[in-house]
């Protein structure tokens, strides 16, 4: 599998198909005559957060689809690639891209317009398809090729499993079907710390964070958005195969062990991130301090209920008494 460089610097002329324009749907996505909705493990991708999906390529394939979701032309590749992928349950995700609102990743990508997909692994894109496909070559896609990837993925070391998103092609909770907001208002002493995360100034947004908590230790919400925000800081841009790569060769090193638990919680890998960092800790005792501490951190990701986290306490204390 050749590897491409992504360089958003180039011309943007060119980079969305001018044939989409006559077949512009006006509907929006999910509703009826629009585009399929995103949900489930299909995921849409747009400049802003393009980087980390490439990066957690290196924890799950990828399927990655160009489209434009007012182009009816896309409609049929996109439901069915979602119907397909979403049937794996996270052995793979599909990652849509707007190529008219984000043309720059066209132009990296080298696509000559809507639709084109690629297999992505470990940051790595695959070129399968440009243009609409007909019934027998979407066919091989869903049924072959997509297993192929998956397989190709596992060989490669690439194993872990997409994280499950709620969407509006997802199964509604009783509380969307009855109209009320899918996300929760963002507290007005937050909304400082949220605009910097929004922007990329993680470290900033983790300091205000930090301040919040500060002045209230009970808000468990800025706990959890400060280790969030720290992760994010300290791993956001990094290279996961170096990353990778490093800590496989430097198996007692902490700091290394670290960096690639940061990748595993980006990658939506929690419980490989917390059994990395406490099987290492098993046999370096003298390194307890900073994988505690980046434990803890850890901790106050997921839900409080998650038993993942219980079963990770449990065996720090252990370790640790």
């Amino acid at each position: 599998m050749a590897e491409q460089k992504f360089n958003p610097g180039l011309s943007l002329a060119g980079a969305v198909d001018l044939e989409s324009l006559k077949h512009k749907v006006d509907a929006e996505a999910g509703q009826a005559g629009g585009a399929p909705a995103a949900g489930g493990y299909v995921i849409d991708t747009d400049e802003s957060t393009f980087q980390s999906m490439v990066q957690t390529s290196a924890t799950f394939p990828i399927l990655l689809l160009l489209w434009v979701p007012t182009d009816d032309r896309c409609f049929d590749i996109a439901r069915k690639l979602g119907e397909a992928v979403n049937k794996l349950e996270g052995k793979i995700q599909l990652s849509r891209i707007d190529i008219a609102k984000n043309p720059t990743i066209a132009q990296a990508l080298q696509a000559q317009g809507a639709p084109a997909l690629y297999g992505l692994i470990g940051g790595r894109p695959m070129p399968i398809l440009q243009g609409v496909p007909g019934a027998a070559e979407m066919q091989q896609i869903t049924e072959t090729l997509i297993p192929q990837i998956i397989q190709m993925a596992q060989q490669a070391g690439v194993t872990g499993t997409a994280p499950y998103v709620e969407g509006a092609g997802a199964p509604q909770s009783d509380d969307a079907a009855a109209g009320t907001a899918a996300e929760p208002e963002i507290p007005v002493a937050h909304q400082k710390a949220h605009q910097l995360a929004a922007d990329g100034d993680y470290a900033g947004a983790a300091a205000e964070y930090a301040r919040l908590v500060e002045a209230d230790p009970n808000d468990t919400l800025a706990a959890r958005e400060r280790s969030k925000a720290l992760l994010l800081a300290r791993s956001a841009d990094a290279d996961v195969r170096v990353v990778r790569e490093t800590a496989a060769a430097n198996p007692d090193d902490v700091n290394a062990q670290l960096a690639v638990a940061d990748i595993d919680m980006i990658g939506g890998q929690i419980e490989d991130a917390f059994g990395r960092l406490l099987d290492f800790l098993s046999g370096h005792k003298a390194d307890v301090e900073p994988v505690r501490q980046r434990l803890l951190e850890y901790f106050a990701i997921p839900e409080p209920t998650d038993q993942r986290v219980a079963r990770a306490r449990r065996r720090l204390a252990t370790l640790m008494y």
